[in-house]
């Protein structure tokens, strides 16, 4: 039998695919589930058409991603903290601090997309990297600052 799945169904594929299952496991499991629909012709057809549309949304947001990415490369960004002794920051600078920092500037970045290599928790230039698309990875220049500065 086979079907097209719905949503991603481990060892066995990812939403959108066609597979082909044991009669059982496609009638008792997957379907009553709403895991997966029947593959009739005209679901095929719809299918291919929408993978279409889905390569063609992707790639237009991969070549957005990369424009975006070139302009935010250039950028570097200054968070102020508060500083205890010997330089070490009360708390540590978060994603969603240079969210906002870049939201400020223009760009609305999620917080989610942004990560460092180690948390950020002294004065100094650090990089943060942002995943802008699943192909497409930028980092920028953070400066934690004094606030007393």
């Amino acid at each position: 039998m086979k079907v097209i799945l719905r949503r991603d169904v481990d060892n066995l594929g990812s939403m959108g695919e066609l597979v082909s299952v044991k009669n059982g496991y496609g009638r008792n499991f997957l379907i009553p589930r709403d895991l997966a629909y029947y593959a009739t012709d005209t679901a095929v057809k719809k299918l291919a058409g929408e993978k279409r549309q889905k390569a063609k949304r992707l790639s237009q947001e991969k070549v957005n991603a990369e424009g975006l990415s070139a302009k935010i490369a250039e950028l570097q960004i200054s968070i102020p903290m508060k500083v205890g002794e010997e330089g070490k920051l009360y708390g540590a600078v978060t994603p969603a601090m240079i969210s906002a920092e870049l939201s400020k500037q223009g760009y609305e970045i999620d917080r989610r997309v942004i990560s460092f290599d180690d948390a950020i928790k002294s004065l100094g230039v650090f990089d943060a990297k942002i995943k802008l698309h699943p192909e497409v990875t930028t980092s920028i220049k953070v400066w934690v600052i004094s606030e007393e500065e």
